[in-house]
């Protein structure tokens, strides 16, 4: 939810941000007078309400002769404040739709515009080449015995698949890699529940424009699948008053992910590029606001050490407003270079949601008393809320394309080996092993 603070003091600010994203500035207006309505009722409930209380007071002390009379009034303030309570029920709920319309105010410098709009803010890493035609991740994950396809659809459907052998050897490694990391910054790991309840998935922003994203199990369960453990581990603090006087809260969740890939339909069928699950290490930070930007920063500076560790290519982009999920104020993709597609392709993403997600789960903390007083903490403030990906299944893709050698075996990156017994090379399915420092996928 917008600080109606902003939304009431600088309601431009507030037009410019929705402008940007691509919706419209009049949103705001309605979000406005729909506060301003809200309020109003709100006020004349509450002042109906003390004249009631202060009117029932009055019954009780007066004679028996006049309490009849009395008694006739009380019944018509009361449902005059029903009537009052009603209304400022329902002014509330026309408040709470009209200011779900507007999303997180963006961060100045943001670009405006659509996914066409991004701004690359550098490009790391040589392109690879080949002197043969490489293939594609699929044919390299069937040759290694790796990936499945054909029986992830017969068992699942389409978009589904099996990692066998070194494939599932391959992101068990990737994940752990991503787990040392984690943890030498300062994460605490954390497996997290894969279904959540509705509010904690309202509350992070998944059931706004991308709803349709979401699987969600009704009748008697009314829970929704996460599309990432950001969900859970932004729902792990709410309602809660965090401490952050010693520093930012962070976690690292690892979880399966599970998205409907709404709206994809022909895009990216063949492989694991884009599927409705797979697993992933995800960052999430609680911080000061104050603080959002520079751990931001942070993040992005995390994720580009994997992806150079892991040898890959790829490119960091500042993401245009449009193209923000509603929690988002501002997120970096990094992208990978794919090279049977010829181009770059996203591997993580982190946002700064600001205070968004945390008005909309009540997740406080209380700043310091300033040096010297002898007061008490301040008044409690919501935190900011920050994610992003440090490994997911689709890494494999770039992993598998930019190592691989001629004869359909790939070279493991340096800093996968201890996690793979110290394999330097994955082999083909029935390929004679090399010696010491190999293996065929069947292994």
């Amino acid at each position: 939810m917008i600080d109606l603070a902003l939304l009431r003091d600088e309601p431009e600010l507030v037009r410019q941000s929705q402008a940007a994203r691509g919706n419209a500035p009049e949103t705001v207006d309605a979000a406005i007078e729909a506060d301003r309505s809200r309020r109003a009722a709100l006020a004349a409930f509450e002042e109906l309400r003390a004249e009631q209380n202060a009117f029932g007071k009055q019954v009780a002390k007066a004679p028996k002769e006049e309490k009849v009379a009395l008694v006739a009034q009380a019944k018509d303030l009361a449902e005059r404040v029903k009537q009052a309570q009603a209304a400022s029920n329902e002014a509330a709920e026309v408040a709470a739709d009209a200011l779900a319309a507007i999303e997180n105010v963006v961060i100045d410098g943001v670009p405006a515009g659509g996914e066409e709009d991004f701004v690359e803010l550098r490009c790391v890493g040589e392109t690879p080449t080949f002197d043969f035609e490489p293939r594609d991740h699929l044919a390299i994950g069937e040759l290694l015995g790796a990936i499945d396809m054909e029986r992830g659809a017969k068992v699942s459907g389409a978009r589904f698949y099996f990692l066998t052998g070194i494939g599932a050897r391959l992101e068990i490694a990737l994940m752990n890699l991503a787990l040392d990391k984690a943890l030498s910054a300062g994460f605490t790991p954390m497996i997290v529940p894969t279904l959540v309840r509705p509010e904690i998935m309202q509350g992070t922003g998944f059931l706004g424009n991308h709803a349709d994203e979401v699987y969600h199990l009704d009748k008697d369960d009314d829970l929704y699948l996460v599309g990432t453990s950001e969900v859970a581990l932004a729902g792990y603090h709410s309602g809660e008053i965090v401490d952050l006087t010693r520093g930012a809260l962070r976690y690292a969740g690892w979880s399966t992910c599970y998205r409907r890939e709404a709206g994809s339909y022909g895009k990216d069928t063949r492989g694991i590029i884009r599927v409705h699950q797979f697993n992933k290490l995800e960052m999430f930070v609680y911080t000061t606001p104050e603080d959002a930007e520079a751990e931001h920063l942070r993040l992005v500076a995390l994720q580009e050490e994997m992806l150079t560790a892991l040898g890959l290519s790829y490119r960091v982009i500042d993401v245009a407003a449009g193209d923000l999920g509603s929690s988002a104020a501002r997120k970096y993709d990094i992208e990978a270079w794919v090279p049977t597609q010829g181009a770059f392709r996203e591997l993580t993403s982190t946002s700064n949601c600001t205070t968004y997600q945390a008005r909309r789960l009540d997740i406080r903390h209380r700043p310091a008393a300033p040096a010297g007083s002898s007061e008490g903490g301040a008044k409690t403030q919501h935190v900011a809320t920050l994610n992003g990906t440090l490994a997911t299944t689709r890494w494999i893709v770039a992993i598998l394309e930019t190592h691989q050698q001629e004869d359909g075996s790939v070279r493991v990156p340096e800093v996968l080996r201890p996690y793979l017994g110290g394999l330097e090379v994955l082999r083909p399915l029935g390929a004679p092993s090399a010696g010491s420092g190999t293996e065929g996928a069947d292994a």
